[in-house]
This record gives C-alpha cells, structure tokens and sequence, in this order.
C-alpha cells in the first residue's frame, strides 16, 4: 500500500468541477483550480504529464512547483497563490514564470486566473488557465533569458519603430572574458549553473522594460532604444562592478570578467543581422584589447574582425588539407663559449590564399582559440624530427627547439605520439626539447609541472621560454620541473648601459647552473652585446639576429650547414 496522502477534493471544488471539466475540454491551455481556503489546488492531466508533477488533486502547490520553478520566478509566483485570499470577486491575476518541463526544457508559462466568493465575501476559490507563450518561449534552456531567435526579432523591430519615429538606439553585446576556463575548471554541467549565475547577475543591472537575451555560448546582448554612448557606457560599468570580485559556486571561489561591443543604430546598420555582426565586431577588439572593457564599433574595428574571421575560415581548410600551406622555419643555436652551432628553433609560418605571409601573432592566436594547434602541433613536431634526423648527418649531437602550446599540453595523448614519432625515425628523446612560455607556465604551475615530468620521465627535454617577461620571479625557478631556462631579450637590451641588467643576467644564469638547469639567452642582435655576455657569463647557448634569423629549410641548410 503506498504511503502517500490521498488529497481529497473541497466540496467548494467538488461544487465547480463541471465548470473545470468543461473548462479543460475545451481550451488548449492548462486549466486550473485552487480553493484558497483549503490550500488545495486541482490541474488538468495535460499539465501534470508535461510537468511530471505528483498527482492532479495537489496541497501545498507553491512547494510543489517550487523545484521545477526557475529561481528568479519562484518568490513571485508564492507571493501570487499567498495573495489570493485579499482579492476580491473578478479580480484578475496574471503572472509570467519560467518552468521546466518532464524533458528538462525551461518555458515561460502565463498563469492568469479570476477570483470567486463565498456568500460571506471571502474569496473561496480561484480558477483560470496556465498557457504557454509563443514569444517568450524562444527561452534559453540554460538561463532563462529570450534566446537567439527573438533577439533578432525584437531588434528587427526596434529599427522598424526607429525608421517609423526618426529614433534610434544601441546595442550591446556582452561575452565572459576566458569562460572556457571556467568550463574546464569545473565541468559543463557546472559551467551552466555558473553561465546561469552570471546572467541573473547582468540581468539585476538591466533597465526596467529592457530584455536581455542570450546569443552564443557565452554572449549576452541588449537592445537599448533611445540610449546614447553614456547609457551604455553607464550600464557596462555597473555590470563590471558585479564582477569586481571572485564569485563562489559550491564553496570554490572563481574569477570572470565581461567584455563589451556596442553600436548604434540606425546610423551604423539599418539590418539586423549586419548590426548584431557589427557589434560581435566591437566585442571582439574588447576582448582583444585586454578584456574586461568596451569598444564601440567603426568601420575599422570591423575590418580587422572581418580579416580575422577570413583567416581563420583558411586556416580550418589547410588544417584538415593536412597542413597545406603552413611551413617551419628555423633559427640557429650555438654554443655560448665559442658560436658553434648545436641546434635550431622551430618557427610555424603560413600563407593565406593570396601566397602572403601572415604575422604569426595573428594565426596562431585563432589556432590556440580553435584548437587546431593541436593536429597542427602534432604535425609541426612531426616534421621538426624528420629534419633533426638530417640534420644530425652533418652535427650529430643536433637538437630541435619546438614550441607548445598549452592545449597540447592538456592533451594527454601527446606524450603517447610523440613516443611513436622518436621510435618511427629511430630518433633518441634527446633530439627534441620542448617550450612553453614563461606565462602559461605561471598560470598553472602545478598541472604543468606534472606534465613536464612525465616528459622529462621519457628522456625528453623541457624549456620555459621567454623567462623574464613579467609573470615570475627568480625564486619560482626552484619549483620548476624543466631543464632549460630560456632568458628573454628584455633581459638582453640594456645590457651594455645598464650594470643592474649585467648583474641580473650573471645572477640567474648562476642560479640556473646551480640547481642543475641550462641556460639560452635569447635576442642577442649586436656583437657587443654576446661579447659583453662572454664577460659576465656562462651560458650554455644563445639564439638571436647576430647569429641568424628565422629561415626556410632550404635556405638554412645552404647558410648554416653547408648542404
């Protein structure tokens, strides 16, 4: 026998069911009843079996739909059953709340109900329908906000009021600054309940009768009629002041920030979609600019993106073409004590359609954001040992510099191919030393460091590149796993002026030998300055312009090698 309380019906709900049958028949919207008396609440079968609630006779129903309630809604529809019993007869309520269905999908829902009395004149009993709402059920699954689709919509329609009226307005779109990380910090499923706390904080700051919609991923946009560069610039900073501050899910503290493009119509765009482009364009020299700001579009700012975009659409083409037009290049490193050369960095360049070199700043940023510099980075080490092999016909003890990035470090199964490479080439773990920037390095020292020693743990050598450059301290070099220190040239640059800068790199070359590093002093162009660094110094190697720069295999070949 089940342990549930059978919830009879009141005998004033008994007394108007006909009405609430008749009222279900015929309506496709939920019907309801409530006796406000008794607290009892009755549903039709329809929206019982869509919400996967307990039964249709039900007690309690502000605790009752409270779990399947979205947050932010859940007070007002309480404050609106708790209010019924002060109405008087024909009193209208209304309400719109969100809700998740037996699917986990979230709706809005209209609840509109009216008042009856008892012959003393007491509400004894409110009834009505609960319908869905064809425009504000364009909701986002995960916050709640108007998606997408009614964004275009409803942007479509304030510049139709704005070309009937002679008005205008702006619009902002918003995106979490490294939301990815946050992503990976936790998981996705948390990283959703963390998108949804960072919406209803965004959303506090929305002006009353303003919409805020969820467009991609992490991008939020708002349609501003009427406001000028100040309202959103005012608007922006109060959302920045949200976020200030770590925020905490389940105990753990993390830390977002928001960027911001805006752009105004109809001055700018008259279309919809060119507008919304024109401000993802905004956005994006935000987040490029250093994050946590905004930018106003121009016709510059779009053009930059629109480069951008176009280089990363060829750049998705030639990976998956196996690589076409990419292309390493090389720069010599010789020995510090007497210039001979004992390896080489390798360098990625790549062409876009036209055959034009573009700077690496500008690919490689979309390769790490796209994460093809994983297949890519797979190929260039590929690559990079097949001529180590060559070369080591004419130096035997030769080695290759290749740079990581962070993703392929958090790719577990690099160390696996890179195993598979040495012993396909017959290649020893010595040929081959691996990089990571100064900067990633710091970011994550503890993963990192596990990472390096599983290397390390294989034969395989690692550097942290561009030591120097602002992220660390001397001191983070004995928690460091690697065997080579790569010393940036701001290190280098004021070295024959500056006694403090000679005395830096005399004492950290010492700490590295110390503590069983190596060292390679980067950027040296002038022969006063390797002749100033001889002095002061032992370094082990040294890369830079005096001794070459940057060159195809051919061409190094024929200048360093003499093939």
């Amino acid at each position: 026998m089940s342990g549930k309380k059978r919830i009879t019906l009141s005998p004033v709900l008994k007394e108007h069911k006909f009405i609430y049958d008749l009222m279900k028949n015929t309506t496709s919207d939920y019907a309801f009843m409530m006796d406000p008396v008794e607290g009892i609440f009755l549903a039709s079968p329809s929206f019982v079996r869509a919400y996967d609630l307990p039964a249709e006779t039900l007690e309690n129903i502000s605790g009752v739909l409270g779990p399947f309630v979205y947050m932010q809604d859940r007070k007002p529809l309480a404050s609106l059953f708790a209010s019924v019993n002060s109405l008087t007869e024909g009193r209208e309520r209304q309400l719109d709340f969100r809700m998740r269905d037996a699917k986990g999908n979230l709706s809005w829902l209209r609840l509109k109900g009216k008042i009856g009395l008892a012959k003393d004149g007491t509400p004894n009993l409110f009834a009505g329908t609960i319908s869905q709402l064809a425009r504000r059920n364009s909701a986002d699954s995960v916050t709640g906000l108007l998606n997408r689709y009614q964004f275009v919509e409803d942007l479509t329609a304030a510049l139709r009021t704005a070309r009937e009226t002679g008005g205008g307005g702006g619009l902002l779109v918003m995106g979490v600054d490294n939301f990815r990380t946050v992503n990976e910090a936790f998981n996705h499923e948390v990283g959703d309940i963390i998108l949804r706390q960072i919406s209803e904080r965004i959303l506090q700051n929305i002006p009353r009768g303003l919409s805020l919609y969820r467009l991609d991923g992490d991008e939020f946009g708002l349609i501003y009629p009427d406001a000028d560069e100040e309202m959103l610039t005012e608007f922006f900073i109060r959302v920045q002041r949200e976020f200030a501050h770590p925020q905490v899910y389940d105990g753990r503290q993390y830390i977002v920030t928001v960027s911001a493009g805006m752009v105004f119509y109809p001055q700018s765009a008259r279309d919809p979609l060119i507008l919304h482009k024109y401000a993802q364009a905004a956005l994006d020299a935000a987040k490029s600019g250093g994050k946590n700001r905004l930018s106003a579009f121009s016709k510059e700012v779009y053009n930059r993106w629109l480069r951008s975009l176009t280089i990363q659409e060829q750049i998705l083409q030639d990976v998956k073409a196996g690589c076409r037009n990419f292309e390493l290049y090389f720069q010599p490193q010789v020995a510090g004590d007497d210039r001979h050369i004992v390896g080489a960095e390798t360098l990625l360049r790549w062409k876009n359609s036209k055959g034009r070199m573009v700077a690496p700043m500008e690919f490689i940023k979309i390769l790490e954001e796209t994460k093809t510099i994983v297949p890519v980075g797979r190929w260039i080490f590929e690559q990079a040992l097949r001529t180590c092999k060559e070369w080591r016909r004419s130096i035997p003890n030769f080695s290759m510099s290749v740079n990581m990035s962070y993703e392929q470090i958090k790719d577990l199964s690099f160390l696996e191919f890179i195993d598979d490479c040495l012993k396909r080439h017959d290649m020893p773990p010595d040929s081959v030393v691996l990089e990571l920037t100064e900067s990633k390095i710091v970011g994550d020292m503890k993963f990192v460091n596990a990472r390096f020693d599983a290397f390390r743990s294989h034969g395989i050598k690692v550097a942290m590149d561009d030591f120097g450059t602002g992220y660390s301290s001397l001191a983070s070099l004995k928690n460091l796993n690697c065997d080579i220190v790569k010393i940036d040239r701001a290190f280098v640059i004021r070295i024959l002026e500056n006694h403090f800068d000679q005395k830096l790199v005399e004492y950290t070359v010492d700490l590295c030998h110390s503590i069983g590093m190596t060292t390679c002093i980067e950027g040296v162009e002038r022969p006063e300055e390797y002749d100033c660094l001889v002095k002061i110094c032992k370094t082990d190697t040294i890369q830079g312009y005096l001794f070459g720069r940057p060159e195809p295999q051919e061409a190094f070949e024929k200048k360093f090698l003499g093939l």
